[in-house]
C-alpha cells in the first residue's frame, strides 16, 4: 500500500469508463460534432459549464473520500467523511439535473411522479446540506479541542 497512487487510479477507471460501449456517443449529442450543436452552444458558456461541473465535482468526490480514508477515523475523519457522502450525494443531484437539462429525462418524476419526486429531490437536497454541514461542524469542533 505504499506505492498507491490515487491519481492513476482516477484516470484508469475514468478511461475504462469512457472507452465502454456504454457511456461512449451512443445517443449523446454532446460527443458527436456537427455544425448544429457547434454553432448551438459555441458562444453559450452555461453549456459548458454545464458539461464540465461533472468531472470536477466526481474528483473531489473520489479525493474527499481518499482524505477521509487518510485520516483513519478520529474527529477530523469522521467530519471528512460526513462532508464526502454529502458531495456524493451533490454529485449525483448535478449528474441528474445535467440529464434532465440535456436529455429532457427525470428520473425522481419517471419513479415517483410529479409532487413526490420533487418531495424525494427537496430531500436530497437537505441530506447534501446536512451530511455537509455535520462534517464541517465535526471539524470545526475538533479544530476547537472540544
Amino acid at each position: 500500500m505504499k506505492n498507491f497512487r490515487p491519481l492513476l487510479l482516477l484516470f484508469i477507471t475514468l478511461g475504462v469508463i469512457a472507452s465502454s460501449p456504454a457511456y461512449s456517443q451512443v445517443h449523446c449529442n454532446l460527443l458527436q460534432s456537427n455544425n448544429a450543436v457547434a454553432a448551438t452552444h459555441s458562444y453559450n458558456a452555461g453549456y459548458w459549464f454545464g458539461v464540465m461541473e461533472l468531472p470536477f465535482l466526481f474528483i473531489a468526490v473520489f479525493f474527499a473520500f481518499l482524505t477521509a480514508h487518510a485520516l483513519k477515523g478520529g474527529r477530523f475523519g469522521k467530519g471528512m467523511r460526513f462532508m464526502a457522502w454529502g458531495f456524493l450525494v451533490m454529485a449525483i443531484g448535478h449528474l441528474h439535473m445535467q440529464i434532465d437539462h440535456y436529455y429532457g429525462f427525470n428520473l425522481f418524476k419517471y419513479l415517483l411522479g410529479g409532487f413526490t419526486g420533487s418531495i424525494a429531490w427537496f430531500a436530497a437536497l437537505i441530506l447534501t446540506w446536512g451530511l455537509s454541514g455535520l462534517g464541517f461542524y465535526s471539524i470545526y469542533k475538533a479544530s476547537k479541542g472540544a
